[in-house]
């Protein structure tokens, strides 16, 4: 089953996200990451590029050719096939359609209302599944 982890207050999602992706990588998981729209996916591959001077994280997109050899795999929709991981990173407002494929899934939930609205809302629709999701609160101890 999916281990599901919501992590919330988070203030800038994609700066969050390069860490949760370095970090993986760091651990040798190949990694998904979901984001909202084509405007967040262009974020999220520049913040990647330029997150630090001394850590590379290749990166591409799902639609590639070379997205089945890399490591982190971007995607904005998943209406497509998204490789096979052992992470997927869920920066959008849904819920991926595909997240029982993956052994743990990270819901990334920002500060801004609508947001935190939609992350409960996934929440909830998890726990009806069946799933036990956890939940950290970025910035409390």
């Amino acid at each position: 089953m999916t281990r599901i982890d919501f992590h919330t207050n988070v203030p800038d999602k994609i700066l969050y996200a390069c860490r949760l992706v370095r970090k993986a990588y760091g651990a040798r998981n190949r990694i998904v990451v979901l984001a909202e729209d084509a405007r967040q996916l262009a974020q999220l591959d520049d913040a990647l590029w330029g997150f630090s001077a001394t850590d590379f994280l290749p990166h591409a997109h799902v639609n590639d050719p070379l997205a089945p050899d890399t490591p982190i795999v971007l995607a904005d929709s998943d209406g497509v096939e998204l490789p096979q991981a052992d992470l997927l990173v869920n920066l959008a407002r849904r819920a991926p359609a595909q997240f029982e494929n993956f052994p743990r899934l990270i819901e990334v939930v920002s500060t801004d209302e609508a947001d935190v609205a939609a992350g409960r809302l996934r929440f909830v629709a998890y726990k009806r599944q069946e799933f036990q999701p956890a939940h950290l609160t970025v910035g409390k101890a």
